[in-house]
């Protein structure tokens, strides 16, 4: 018999995050504290929870239409609108799919032929490198670095362009690191990329957890809007990642593509979780800030605490993750993550698992209660006690 599997698939590594919660997993240990997953540890609000059982309730069971529902819709523009000062046409430039990673892989697939090439900073969400070889583009790397605080520079990115280069993915707020581009930032940027005719997938589903300032995007740079795709949805600023939905904004001619992938492909994303996304935008702004001043408490007790471990840390001002240097220790991120989960029972990410310049820190998600990170803190203490013993 013939090979069934496809070499393309075949040759892309399974993520490796997902290593450390299978070890988890097969310790079967009551006592292991996890500070890996990326989800928020907060419930769906009530009344987000609350309009999705009346939709049920009211038999509302059926497809929508393959955008979604034009009511989500208009909401999805309104809040872009009210919190962002970005405006997008609710039905031609608006399309709801399950989740921002569906997003982020139908956009690479609407605009890579074989052979562009899709420049990808990292450390970033594992996802982006394999959806950009599955649409049969070549991703290129730029290794983003802890002497930025893991910001894209302009300089960095005028180097990584070649003439096949077709898109640029902006990871930010970032997943792992907790880094922001602030406007300077994004105007520095938004040169090079004019300069070349290239575009942009905006990954903004953090865009909500800003610590410092409101959150800007590129679209909100003159000369961005027209060719930027904006990804963004509900799973981390309401607690709604089991939902599984989120959204992509853009040009008109670039979402029409999108949504012809998304038709064949998807249909619709699902209909229960479209209403209660419609109260979400509506009634969820106070949810929001709740949660993140909840984080925003965590994030400074995190700094902190490492400051004080003596470990080498820049201060995340996005997302819930914070990314500490142990390059100190003279181990490698997996082997540095392993020994911690072994010896004091505490479960981290490893920072290579996000790209090869994660090599040397840890990702660390302080989506979890105050109370359970003092007591992480207090067993990552001990262990690094504990090598700086055996150093001395």
């Amino acid at each position: 018999m013939r090979n069934p599997l496809s070499k393309t698939i075949v040759d892309i590594k399974p993520s490796g995050i997902r290593k450390y919660f299978d070890i988890v997993s097969e310790m079967n240990d009551p006592n292991v504290i996890s500070l890996g997953v990326g989800e928020p540890d907060f419930e769906t609000p009530w009344h987000i929870r609350d309009e999705g059982i009346y939709s049920l309730e009211k038999g509302r069971t059926f497809y929508t239409g393959n955008a979604g529902l034009l009511e989500l819709r208009e909401e999805i523009s309104k809040y872009l609108k009210r919190r962002f000062d970005m405006e997008y046409d609710a039905k031609e430039e608006t399309l709801v799919t399950v989740g921002g990673s569906e997003a982020i892989d139908i956009a690479l697939r609407a605009m890579i032929d074989p052979g562009d090439e899709i420049i990808i900073p990292q450390p970033s969400y594992v996802s982006y490198e394999p959806c950009a070889i599955l649409a049969g583009g070549k991703p290129v790397i730029i290794e983003l670095k802890n002497e930025n605080q893991f910001r894209l520079t302009a300089q960095e990115l005028e180097a990584a362009i070649t003439e096949k280069t077709k898109v640029l993915i902006l990871p930010f707020p970032n997943n792992p690191t907790g880094a922001i581009m602030e406007r300077q930032d994004l105007e520095a940027v938004a040169k090079v990329i004019e300069k070349h005719d290239i575009f942009v997938l905006s990954d903004e589903i953090y865009a909500e957890l800003c610590y410092t300032d409101k959150h800007v995007s590129i679209v909100n740079i003159p000369g961005m809007r027209e060719r930027t795709i904006l990804i963004n949805g509900f799973s981390k600023a309401y607690a709604m990642t089991g939902w599984r939905l989120g959204y992509a904004c853009g040009p008109r001619h670039i979402i029409e593509q999108m949504y012809k992938i998304h038709q064949f492909c998807i249909m619709c994303a699902p209909t229960t979780s479209q209403y209660a996304a419609i109260d979400a935008l509506k009634n969820g702004d106070a949810d929001v800030q709740m949660m993140r001043e909840s984080y925003n408490q965590r994030r400074r007790y995190l700094v902190n605490a490492f400051q004080e471990m003596g470990l080498d840390c820049f201060e995340p001002f996005g997302a819930f993750y914070i990314f500490p240097c142990v390059k100190q220790f003279g181990m490698t991120s997996d082997e540095f993550a392993t020994k911690l989960l072994k010896q004091e029972k505490l479960a981290v990410v490893p920072g290579n698992a996000f790209g090869d310049s994660g090599e040397g820190f840890l990702r660390i998600s302080y989506a979890y209660s105050l109370e359970k990170l003092k007591i992480a803190i207090g067993r990552l203490r001990h262990f690094v006690e504990g090598l700086n013993r055996v150093s001395d």
